[in-house]
């Protein structure tokens, strides 16, 4: 009795027809991200030994693999470039704020230079006056004082009232040994009867600077500090000596 083979739709399909659907059901998968367990069961169950087709599906998981590791590293980079990008911004921020503290300080110390030196101080440190401005007597030759006498040993150190220029440095008849300053705003002051003097014509002096010591060189009667204020270098072109301190913020 001869036998004829199945066709039409009852004729089952061959081998490779179910491992070629397979590998296109595992494909289909594997787009849309479920691949894992299901896949490899399913492939082991309908085939014996892998074959040149099986390879589409390790091409696949491959690809995805790596498509992970591409997302992952990029996402470490942005995460280091942000990290980096937050470093250099506080970095900056950092160097601002030390900045803006250097620069204030420095407008702090400019800004009381400026006032130190706009400032006036006593010619003599704690001392008080000894004789008053015009006071009357044959000792002086116009007849009257024409400054101001501080009270000071001798070797006492005489500073200058203000801010100027040495004008005058040396001896001076009657006022012995004398410095005369013009002072930042056109005035002069005289420090007279000095025992040494310690500038020189030209240099410029800041208040509270040393100019010389205190004695009882030319016309005195004992040891202390003449001190003029006046117009001009010029002898008789004094003004009240105390008003000009007072004026200026020294307290005598």
């Amino acid at each position: 009795m001869a036998f004829t083979r199945a066709t039409g739709k009852h004729r089952a399909p061959s081998r490779l027809s179910r491992r070629s659907a397979n590998m296109a059901g595992a494909a289909a998968l594997a787009t849309t991200g479920v691949i894992g367990t299901l896949a490899s069961p399913a492939l082991a169950a309908n085939t014996s030994t892998p074959t040149v087709e099986d390879t589409g599906l390790t091409q696949v998981v491959t690809a995805e693999t790596l498509a992970d590791q591409i997302a992952d590293q990029a996402a470490t980079q942005k995460q280091e470039a942000a990290r980096a990008k937050a470093a250099a911004e506080a970095k900056h921020k950092a160097e601002a704020r030390a900045k803006a503290a250097r620069e204030a300080k420095e407008r702090a110390a400019r800004d009381a230079e400026r006032k130190r030196l706009n400032s006036f101080v006593a010619p003599v440190s704690g001392s008080y006056i000894s004789t008053g401005y015009k006071a009357g007597g044959a000792i002086w030759s116009s007849g009257s004082h024409t400054g101001i006498d501080f009270h000071a040993a001798s070797g006492t150190t005489v500073h200058a009232v203000g801010s100027g220029t040495v004008v005058e440095a040396g001896w001076a008849g009657a006022y012995g040994n004398n410095v005369v300053i013009k002072m930042k705003d056109g005035s002069y002051t005289q420090y007279g009867h000095l025992s040494s003097i310690s500038v020189s014509v030209g240099q410029s002096v800041t208040p509270g600077e040393r100019i010389g010591l205190s004695g009882a060189t030319g016309n005195t009667t004992g040891p202390h500090l003449h001190f003029e204020a006046r117009t001009s270098p010029e002898y008789g072109s004094d003004i009240n000596p105390v008003a000009y301190l007072r004026a200026h913020g020294v307290n005598v």
